[in-house]
């Protein structure tokens, strides 16, 4: 049973937003009383060792970092860090009856020859760099915005400072920018993948999902860069359950939240091991379990489209590009079958219900950049992880799978290491690792895994379909109250969300977490 019956706040949901809102608030001297249906914290953001007896630490769902804003891990006093990749990416191609590929990484040089050697010519690198020259710009303006009261639509535009850009990411859809700019289907396709990680689209949308998603991939920390956890995803939420531990919050896991009521003022939560008070309730969890909770019709279905494939190696594979090396080609994300011409058909196909005969993907090795998530004689011996997070399989294409009999994931796994194995010199079957029982550590999530393990609304990485960083009208509206100006409100005035369904919500960012506690301190001061 919780120490109290009663709290200031309580948090439902024990994932790193949930823990960054425990210890602002906890920190600031509000009772805090977090309570999560899995038997640890961390959510989607932790380190598993997932296969058996082998000693290596995945991060099994959340893999890179890019949202996560200094300022919370200084304000919290983390000890936790992120490393550069060396490369950005690697994506290999045949042009002319030959194996190459596009490196991007490893110096301005480097990667001024690899676009050279893969088109013919300097077009496609000076447009690169101009085109990314102008999302940097971008990131710099927005980034530090995402920890402030939401800004309305005209003061973010006007902070931008640059019509054309607003006009060409908030306006058009991406595709349009993305052919104006680059000639080379290849180039085209690579930019695009940032408006396709968790969000099933095409580079056309008029509703400019693409474009949201694709904006969020591009401003982290300011730069855009997605860094290496150093120990792995759980070093984070480690080290934010201790924050909100030594802060005075009190954890409960195992302990699954089965109904919660308000009448705008104070609010009841109940679980299996009885119901607090609070005066306020924060929810890490999606708005379709936020309904839930409180008897209320769901919201709009919020579909998932991803494959997630954790994997451990002997050995990386070699490539048939023998032009680069294998450790720089993992090292960033490569990208597999993500031509911009792939990519559309890919969607085609799973929007009408098969799985994509090419399935796009994207891989990286954490170990490379960070071996410490392995132990001392993996290391030794020159073992690897891979992570692979597939594009364009929505949840409603594993509709007939159960956990016994997951027959169509089984299939797109096959189909896509099938697809990587035509850019490697051997087979990737070769290179993997066995766990303690013979079995080769291989471990592969659907969307609707995803669903069942975490409670994401048909896989859905982001909860439901993101949002511009900026106040609608509603928003707008909604902002004379704390939780409507920091974007964390719902329809009742005592609940927030603090989780990935909070505007500025999605990836690991903590920014949704810091929000709410935000708006919960500000309505404090006023009261």
């Amino acid at each position: 049973m919780p120490e109290r019956t009663s709290y200031d706040v309580v948090i439902v949901g024990g994932g790193h937003n949930g823990l960054v809102a425990a210890a602002y608030l906890a920190r600031a001297g509000r009772s805090v009383l977090v309570l999560e249906r899995l038997d640890h914290t961390g959510g989607a953001a932790v380190s598993t060792r997932a296969f058996t007896g082998v000693d290596a630490r995945l991060s099994r769902y959340s893999y890179l970092v890019s949202l996560l804003p200094p300022e919370i891990v200084r304000d919290l006093g983390l000890r936790f860090a992120v490393r550069k990749r060396t490369v950005s990416s690697y994506t290999p191609a045949v042009r002319d009856g030959r194996p190459t590929g596009l490196l991007v990484g490893g110096g301005e040089a480097r990667t001024r020859a690899s676009f050279f050697g893969l088109t013919g010519s300097n077009r496609e690198f000076t447009a690169w760099q101009r085109f990314y020259g102008t999302t940097h710009r971008l990131a710099r303006r927005v980034f530090p915005t995402l920890t402030e009261p939401l800004p309305t639509r005209a003061a973010l535009r006007a902070r931008i400072d640059d019509d054309a850009t607003w006009h060409a990411l908030f306006e058009r859809p991406l595709g349009e920018l993305i052919e104006a700019t680059f000639t080379d289907d290849l180039v085209r396709g690579v930019v695009l993948t940032d408006a396709l990680i968790g969000t099933f689209t095409t580079a056309h949308d008029p509703a400019l999902r693409q474009n949201r998603c694709f904006l969020y991939h591009v401003i982290g920390g300011g730069t855009g860069d997605w860094d290496v956890p150093i120990g792995g995803m759980g070093a984070l939420t480690d080290a934010l359950a201790d924050a909100a531990r030594g802060a005075g919050a009190e954890i409960i896991t195992g302990c699954p939240v089965t109904a919660l009521a308000t009448d705008g003022r104070t609010a009841e939560v109940s679980s299996p091991r009885g119901t607090v008070g609070a005066r306020r309730v924060l929810v890490n969890a999606s708005p379709r379990e936020l309904a839930r909770l409180l008897g209320e019709d769901p919201p709009p279905p919020a579909e998932g489209a991803q494959l997630k494939v954790n994997m451990l190696l002997t050995r990386l594979p070699r490539l048939r590009d023998t032009h680069v090396d294998p450790r720089e080609a993992f090292a960033g994300t490569f990208h597999i079958a993500e031509s911009y011409g792939q990519l559309e058909t890919a969607h085609r196909q799973a929007a009408a219900g098969t799985l994509p005969a090419a399935p796009p993907s994207e891989i990286y090795c954490h170990s490379l950049t960070d071996p410490s998530i392995l132990g001392d004689e993996l290391v030794r011996q020159g073992y690897h992880t891979l992570t692979l997070f597939g594009l364009h399989t929505p949840a409603r294409l594993f509709a007939a799978d159960t956990p016994e009999n997951p027959a169509t994931r089984d299939r797109l796994l096959a189909a896509t290491l099938e697809e990587l194995d035509t850019h490697l010199a051997e087979p990737l079957a070769g290179c993997l690792a066995r766990d303690a029982d013979g079995r080769p550590c291989i471990e592969a999530r659907s969307p609707l895994d995803l669903d069942r393990e975490l409670g994401l609304p048909g896989g859905n990485i982001f909860h439901r379909e993101l949002a511009f960083p900026y106040a609608d009208e509603e928003d707008e509206r909604a902002a004379a109250t704390a939780p409507g100006r920091w974007g964390v409100a719902t329809g009742h005035a005592n609940v927030l969300l603090c989780g990935a369904g909070a505007v500025r919500g999605g990836g690991v960012s903590g920014i949704p977490g810091h929000n709410a506690a935000m708006a919960v301190l500000e309505e404090d001061s006023r009261s």
